[in-house]
């Protein structure tokens, strides 16, 4: 089965598992020979540096997340684009850009990602040296109507996997093409 181009949207806090399942799902797919690209937050900002994280910057990173998303789809390529991406508008927007787009809430309980606090970003939190952090100081807006819910803190990384995969198949999978 091939992956027909789209964008698969993961959203969720800092920590709750989106850029380590994009990785494992963007290896799986470019396994079986698939066009596909990997746009993570933290990429996107070291391509645009200047972005900062008020209300305003957050939104602009990720529209232009949601445009290059959408460009590469245009170009036969499957995106996967993992960012915390904490307000609803902007995500709408990056929806807005895509021909076939799909939304998928990766949950797990804020205490849960700061246990795992891969970044150290919710410790600068706390120490008082970093402020605006998505679920702490500045809120997440959790979607309404994902196409998707993977809670890791109920299950682990390779069940989460695999009924990403799964879902990838069902909504973006030709088999015949």
């Amino acid at each position: 089965m091939n992956i027909r181009p789209g964008v698969l949207w993961l959203t969720g806090l800092s920590g709750s598992g989106k850029t380590t399942l994009a990785r494992r799902v963007c290896a799986a797919l470019e396994q079986r020979g698939g066009r596909v690209e990997h746009l993570d937050g933290d990429e996107m900002r070291r391509l645009f540096p200047g972005a900062g994280f008020t209300k305003e910057e957050r939104d602009m990173n990720v529209r232009r997340a949601g445009h290059l998303a959408g460009l590469l789809e245009k170009h036969g390529v499957f995106v996967l684009a993992s960012f915390v991406s904490p307000y609803a508008a902007a995500r709408d927007f990056a929806r807005g850009q895509c021909r076939r787009f799909a939304e998928v809430y990766i949950s797990a309980p804020l205490a849960v990602c700061q246990r795992r606090d891969v970044k150290g970003l919710y410790a600068q939190a706390r120490r008082g040296e970093l402020r605006g952090l998505t679920g702490v100081d500045d809120p997440y807006e959790p979607p309404r109507n994902a196409e998707l819910e993977i809670d890791t803190s109920l299950i682990d990384e390779g069940e989460a996997f695999a009924r990403l995969m799964a879902f990838i198949e069902r909504t973006f999978g030709d088999a015949d093409a």
